[in-house]
């Protein structure tokens, strides 16, 4: 919906509101008129329902005000005297229509002075526990959201099993374009899979003003722009699913480009407008290195340092095999081999791959080789281990899967660009050489009617040999290179994606220990409560957490025996 469309439902809005409650108006000794007026009738019911008139921004706020209307509704037959249980049933299910029976069938007494509090335990509860939904929903939507890192693509920054708190207000609180939702969960209800929220209506898209803009190597928390799982993570149905931005799946990545940078990939390293990027101290790089020992590899004579590392397989193929176009897209659709050497007969390839398919192309392991995800100081080492004839670095082969997915270009993981990062405002020339970079931009992010014909390129109708971008872009990578699913594959992420700045990680433990007891003995201490961004080695300020929570509660604990004096 455009923004004069929810004008419109606003009006509405407030006319069903006039007709549902003037005579409540009258009997609260108020005038009819009152409750026609935009937002001043909204004062006037807080002055008659005895409730605070900062409610009233609580009703333009998405999925709070879900929470909040039904409150009101409740507070409104209560102020004239409708207390019964089927009262407050009636106006939830009728979406408050309820209150035009009281309005035009009854006779009801305004009570002024009537207790605010609950009538009953259990209407405590109900209360408490409304309004702790309210505020966490508030600060979870418009300040601090924790996050949790499910992958190891920033591993060594960020390691599987961190909890994060992500600020959204440092790049500006995104507000949400999904208006009906649950509240306090992303894309799905627990425990049962199904959708959280309704696709429509949807709000445009807005974004407060945020403390500082987004630098290069700022770890950026946002919405993957190419998402279509029906659900956050687990989805492998394969099913196509349209998902409003905000109700994406959440990613976390490192930003190599900002808006108008022209960057590129040499050899597994970044350069931005020419210069090497230099990575924060603690970023540690990873890339998967093909090692070689003296002795075939086994539990005895593999590196005790490595057993914790990601690692894969060397094969040997028959060549004439490996060079079969057939033969690719069987090895392609049931996994993922690199070449990495080749003499008269065989092809050697590192990765992964099926195993009925292996036995199938009679693909042998090599013993004395294996493939092993690597930081620059673990390569320093293995190179000095006595059993080490090579460390070398895998440099993959060109892959279509890369952006912009076009085969002539030759893009591999390692190796792509020069690129542009588009910029708000800026004009790039179109062309069918161009178009392959900017079409999902035209397309799918900024919503204009893209149309090829031939040569010819027509945007919203028109012939166009050019286009100015409407927002900033990005690239987010990981910095475990050959183990990230990250703009080398789809390409730009749009501001209106970005969610916030990863600033701490409050907790962390071995998310993939086989048990909830593993899980307590695992837990990372000495990363509870350190910054994500910073020079040196992260500082935990969990003794400086746990002092306060010591001081809080003994402060209302001596507070509580204070009152009980008295």
């Amino acid at each position: 919906m455009t923004f004069i469309q929810w004008f419109l439902f606003f009006l509405a809005i407030q006319i069903i509101h006039f007709l549902g409650t003037w005579k409540l108006y009258q009997k609260a000794g108020r005038k009819a008129w009152e409750a026609a007026i935009p937002i001043y009738n909204g004062i006037v019911l807080m002055q008659i329902i005895k409730r605070p008139k900062w409610w009233i921004i609580l009703l333009f706020i998405p999925i709070i005000n879900l929470l909040m209307f039904p409150v009101i509704w409740i507070e409104t037959i209560r102020t004239f005297g409708f207390y019964k249980k089927i009262d407050s049933l009636l106006v939830i299910v009728t979406l408050g229509l309820y209150i035009f029976y009281i309005n035009y069938g009854t006779n009801p007494t305004f009570n002024p002075d009537r207790s605010l509090k609950p009538q009953s335990e259990l209407g405590e509860w109900v209360s408490s526990i409304t309004f702790a939904i309210i505020a966490a929903t508030l600060v979870h939507t418009y300040f601090m959201q924790p996050f949790t890192i499910p992958t190891s693509s920033l591993e060594k920054s960020l390691l599987v099993g961190d909890y994060l708190f992500v600020s959204k207000f440092h790049y500006g609180a995104r507000v949400p374009s999904t208006v009906i939702g649950a509240p306090m969960v992303h894309d799905s209800l627990p425990f049962t899979g199904t959708a959280s929220y309704l696709k429509s209506p949807q709000l445009p898209y807005l974004r407060l003003p945020g403390l500082q803009k987004i630098k290069n190597n700022d770890i950026v928390c946002f919405n993957w722009p190419a998402d279509s799982l029906a659900t956050m993570w687990g989805d492998t149905s394969g099913k196509f699913t349209y998902k409003p931005v905000d109700k994406k799946t959440n990613y976390v990545k490192r930003c190599v480009g900002i808006a108008g940078d022209t960057l590129q990939m040499i050899d597994g390293y970044f350069y931005i407008n020419g210069k090497k990027n230099e990575l924060p101290y603690r970023a540690k790089l990873q890339f998967y290195y093909t090692y070689e020992s003296k002795s075939p590899i086994d539990a005895n004579t593999f590196p005790a340092f490595l057993l914790e590392k990601e690692r894969t397989g060397v094969y040997r193929i028959l060549s004439e095999y490996w060079e079969n176009d057939k033969v690719q897209e069987a090895i392609k659709k049931n996994g993922s081999l690199t070449k990495i050497g080749q003499d008269s007969l065989y092809t050697e390839v590192a990765g992964g791959i099926n195993p009925d398919l292996a036995e199938r192309l009679k693909m042998s392991s090599v013993s004395t080789k294996i493939n092993i995800n690597l930081t620059q100081e673990e390569v320093d080492r293995l190179k000095k281990y006595p059993l080490a004839v090579s460390v070398t670095k895998i440099n993959h082969a060109p892959d279509n899967a890369i952006f912009p997915h076009v085969e002539k270009l030759q893009w591999s993981q390692d190796n792509f660009g020069p690129i542009y990062i588009p910029k708000a405002g800026a004009t790039v020339k179109l062309d069918s050489e161009s178009l392959p970079f900017y079409a999902q931009i035209i397309k799918n992010y900024e919503n204009n009617d893209l149309v090829i014909n031939g040569e010819d390129i027509f945007i919203n109708g028109k012939k166009a040999d050019s286009y100015t971008f409407k927002q900033d872009y990005f690239w987010l990578v990981g910095d475990n290179r050959h183990n990230s699913l990250d703009a080398r594959y789809w390409g730009y992420v749009p501001f209106d994606h970005v969610l916030g700045k990863p600033v701490m990680v409050w907790f962390s433990w071995d998310a993939n220990a086989p048990s909830f007891g593993a899980k307590l003995k695992s837990i990372r201490w000495d990363r509870l409560f350190t910054t994500v961004h910073g020079d040196g080695e992260p500082v935990s300020y969990r003794y400086v957490v746990f002092a306060l929570i010591a001081m809080y509660i003994g402060w209302s604990y001596f507070r509580g025996k204070k009152k009980v004096k008295k």
